[in-house]
């Protein structure tokens, strides 16, 4: 997945392990976390900034600004202190339902 990888200048955990805390981010209307649903696009450091790109499954969806903001707590808390973090949300690519996990699959009964 693009910008997974860590480049030489990152000064914190890997995206990998970023990654699995985001896990505790949960789309209330779905019940699967952003992980699962394919929500994440992009996490990486770039210039010793972390920066992600989230979706939601809608661009109507109610809780895009509430599952930023989560998004964001749960990043800073993992990262050393003063360490810039930019999340933003994104619509292209448009997600889609196959963007979600086998994982997310099984749990929804696909």
């Amino acid at each position: 997945m693009q910008g997974m990888s860590e480049p030489a200048d990152a000064t914190g955990p890997q995206p990998a392990v970023l990654r699995e805390l985001l896990r505790e981010v949960i789309d209330p209307e779905v019940g699967l976390d952003m992980i699962d649903l394919g929500l994440l696009y992009r996490l990486e450091y770039i210039g010793g900034a972390l920066e992600a790109d989230m979706t939601m499954t809608s661009p109507a969806c109610p809780v895009t600004t509430m599952m930023a903001a989560e998004v964001e707590r749960i990043l800073r808390a993992a990262l050393p202190a003063g360490t810039p973090c930019r999340v933003r949300v994104v619509w292209e690519p448009p997600w889609g339902p196959e963007r979600i996990s086998d994982a997310g699959r099984s749990r929804l009964g696909w």
